[in-house]
């Protein structure tokens, strides 16, 4: 199906990394495509397999044609994620790399491609292998010991290199676990709740940070009833921006079960934008602030103090400490400051 350019140049007999110019020829030796024929050979593929890639033109029909040509030569068309499962069969990469491939495709962020680049390049690999090297080293002297557990005076395994590992290992742990609350901020976007009483324009403001009008706004109190979310990326990093229903006192069952899932978003996010009415009185805010201030440890919180275009331009004094708060007046209707 593939005739060179150059009279008896077969693929079979191409070395490993060249490329070949030529033809796909049809079964009914029409001619399909010019391509160029790329050989790898086994070990030193992305599967460990031979393999020959073709680059042909962009058509849909020229694809579709080769693809049939092929099919009729015997083979098959590859399940989803099958090449990454022959490359991890072979050994050409261990499982996390296989799932960081997955990640690669699927970003939709500079961070998120950071991410699994770095992951799929075998860095989380290398430094558990390294763990994995020195413990199967002190566990091999440690079992010469025992073997010669008759002779108290033999001490092949150092204690205090046994203790400094498993110190290093414990950080080593610590660190992994704190790197994947990371990664899962970066992949799944880092979750902000938009938190505040009723009508103090959270809705509005996410529509303003979204560029549309993803929730709805009224004057009516409890409007919103249920959390709204939807993610902008920001610097190369994705960020979960959730709206959330106002909170407050109600006998609406409805409501309160918005309200209920308004505190679990609060408890889940990382960053909490806390959304204040200036025209509403600051000591009522108190009150509402001290009912949720235990949920807000170790939060990053901004406090957005809304709707300045209406009341002015002075920032109000609270009662509560604001110490490591980002605060910021805005108008989330005219998109001041935003």
């Amino acid at each position: 199906m593939f005739k060179p350019i150059k009279e008896g140049k077969k693929l079979s007999g191409q070395k490993a990394y060249t490329m070949s110019y030529g033809s796909i020829i049809g079964n009914d030796n029409e001619i399909i495509d010019d391509v160029i024929a790329a050989v790898f050979r086994a070990p030193h593929s992305f599967t460990g397999e031979n393999t020959v890639e073709f680059t042909c033109h962009g058509s849909i029909f020229i694809q579709q044609e080769i693809l049939q040509i092929l099919i009729s030569k015997g083979c098959r068309l590859a399940r989803p994620g099958e090449f990454t499962q022959r490359a991890f069969m072979n050994g050409k990469m261990d499982l996390s790399q296989a799932e960081a491939v997955a990640d690669l495709i699927a970003s939709t962020s500079a961070g998120q491609h950071r991410l699994a680049i770095s992951q799929m390049r075998g860095g989380f690999s290398k430094e558990l292998s390294g763990l994995r090297d020195r413990l199967l080293h002190i566990t091999s002297l440690i079992e010469l010991e025992l073997d010669f557990s008759d002779h108290e005076e033999l001490e092949f395994a150092d204690r205090s290199e046994l203790s400094s590992l498993a110190e290093e290992i414990e950080k080593v742990m610590s660190r992994l676990v704190k790197s994947f609350q990371v990664g899962n901020a970066i992949k799944n976007g880092v979750p902000v709740a938009i938190i505040g009483e009723t009508n103090a324009g959270k809705s509005t403001l996410l529509n303003a940070l979204l560029n549309e009008e993803k929730a709805i706004v009224s004057d009516i109190h409890g409007t919103t009833r249920d959390v709204i979310e939807d993610t902008i990326t920001i610097n190369g990093q994705l960020f979960r921006f959730i709206d959330t229903a106002g909170i407050r006192k109600t006998t609406d069952t409805i409501e309160a079960l918005g309200i209920e899932r308004s505190f679990k978003a609060l408890e889940q996010a990382q960053i909490i934008i806390l959304v204040y009415d200036i025209s509403q009185d600051p000591s009522e805010f108190d009150k509402f602030i001290k009912g949720i201030a235990p949920r807000l440890d170790g939060k990053k919180v901004i406090l957005a103090i809304n709707k300045c275009d209406i009341k002015g331009t002075n920032e109000p004094s609270f009662s509560f400490k604001t110490d490591g708060w980002h605060k910021i007046l805005i108008s989330a209707k005219s998109k001041h400051n935003i």
